[in-house]
């Protein structure tokens, strides 16, 4: 094994870029799981922040970095500090990170974006995730049921190869309920259709969230009608990763009310549910609201 080695910290960043070594990959249903040695990488991450993993090799054409969520880290271990994320092989850049083998060496960037906030006293928290979207929860309810909170997971998808985690969410949660459109796992409709009850049973405070923005906004809609706050990590089209091409913008309320467009990889991935404007997305699509900050004006320029 050659290592893992380390190009660079900006000095008060919290992120490093490694040259990540591969050194177990699986299929998980439709999914692929992946480890990376990333030393140095580890130590820093939280749950909910992501890494970006550059694709095709040093002379490929897909200039843009592919971004997943941190599924779990290991800070130290036999190859030393180690990094899990869970990939579903759409485009070429995916479809090249699943093939690769064990041995093979990606530049990685992370840890980047907003963790998830814990609460500060042991209180119920329902996590709820959507397909391969549930990747970050895990390690989420560890961090959690080490303060002392009751926690519960939700876990949906269109079918059951396209849910991830089940097993594992069973040894990481006080309770799991399991959702498919197509009912060929646990109950047949969508996450946001147990939600209520299993919030009501708990007395949840915190919803977590984590999967299509759709999903997201029903989640956020319960969360809040229940009482509980919604914390969700959005899966806005990230191209950088590290705020500098403004691919991933959306609309956002502020403390003081008003709506700004900010980068879903700086000042998120993890946002309050109530503070995004849902009536925003559409068909995959996000406009600009007429009242954001900064929106077109007619007779503009």
């Amino acid at each position: 094994m050659s290592g893992a080695t380390t190009h660079g910290t900006r000095p008060g960043s919290g992120v490093v870029q490694v040259t990540g070594e591969l050194i177990a990959t699986r299929r998980v249903g439709a999914y692929h799981h992946l480890t990376f040695v990333a030393p140095g990488l580890a130590e820093l991450a939280r749950p909910g922040q992501f890494v970006a993993l550059a694709v095709g090799g040093p002379t490929s054409a897909n200039l843009l970095r592919r971004c997943f969520s941190i599924h779990k880290v290991s800070p130290s271990g036999t190859y030393g500090g180690t990094v899990d994320v869970v990939v579903a092989a759409h485009g070429p850049g995916t479809t090249w990170i699943t093939e690769l083998r064990a041995h093979d060496e990606v530049d990685i960037v992370g840890p980047l974006g907003r963790a998830f906030p814990l609460p500060k006293e042991p209180v119920p928290c329902v996590l709820v995730g959507g397909g391969y979207g549930s990747a970050p929860l895990f390690w989420l309810a560890e961090a959690l049921r080490d303060r002392g909170c009751h926690v519960e997971m939700v876990l949906g998808a269109a079918t059951e190869s396209k849910l991830f985690g089940v097993v594992e969410a069973r040894r990481h949660a006080d309770g799991v309920t399991v959702t498919t459109d197509d009912g060929s796992m646990g109950t047949r409709g969508w996450v946001s259709d147990v939600l209520p009850e299993v919030i009501r049973r708990t007395g949840a405070a915190v919803v977590y969230g984590c999967g299509p923005m759709g999903m997201l906004k029903s989640v956020t809609d319960v969360a809040t009608a229940e009482g509980a706050v919604a914390q969700v990590a959005v899966e806005e089209s990230m191209a950088c990763g590290v705020g500098v091409c403004m691919t991933c913008v959306m609309p956002v309320v502020g403390k003081d009310g008003a709506t700004r467009m900010v980068r879903s990889c700086v000042e998120g991935p993890v946002f309050r549910g109530d503070r995004v404007r849902w009536d925003a997305f559409s068909d995959g699509w996000c406009r600009v609201p007429d009242d954001a900050v900064g929106a077109p004006r007619a007779g503009g320029h």
